[in-house]
């Protein structure tokens, strides 16, 4: 059984969806391709207590990395790809290229950036870790500017630092 929840966060609300315990679907309002809220089910805050404790910290600067069941629905490619999003630490990024090359065909950057505008997990598997080649950013289903957000809250002190002076 699928729930959902809204929680509040420096980027705005975010809709958390649930099904079996497992952490299905997380949107910004406004977040492209974002499914119909008929999909969600029943809204409660019961059972995402973990869900938003861990996204508090990660807000608050003192969570890198996340420990909640995933369950993310995609096909075969898709879940590869949100896979290896999962393996860009906290502070990095890659480029759609890199991924492709991970993926052992550096032809299918496009293919990359596809699955990434899909992912149904925003924050949590890191797609906006994923920058272009020239390290600018492109695309992100949750904006530009949320995304250019959580880099800058991911920023390591020092880089933040030689950035300002």
């Amino acid at each position: 059984m699928r729930t959902h929840t809204v929680i509040d966060s420096p980027t705005g609300g975010l809709t958390a969806v649930i099904e079996d315990g497992a952490l299905v679907g997380l949107y910004f309002e406004g977040h492209l391709r974002r499914p119909s809220a008929d999909t969600f089910g029943e809204r409660t805050d019961q059972g995402f207590e973990e869900v938003r404790r861990q996204l508090g910290e990660y807000f608050a600067g003192t969570r890198s990395e996340f420990a909640l069941p995933l369950a993310p629905q995609g096909n075969d490619f898709q879940r590869r790809v949100w896979d290896l999003l999962l393996d860009i630490p906290y502070g990095e990024t890659r480029s759609y290229g890199d991924l492709a090359r991970q993926l052992g065909d550096p032809a299918l950057a496009q293919a990359v950036g596809a699955a990434n505008a899909l992912n149904p997990v925003s924050v949590v598997i890191p797609c906006h870790r994923v920058v272009a080649t020239d390290g600018s950013l492109r695309g992100y289903a949750g904006g530009l500017d949320r995304k250019r957000f959580l880099l800058e809250l991911e920023e390591p002190a020092a880089e933040r630092e030689a950035r300002l002076f």
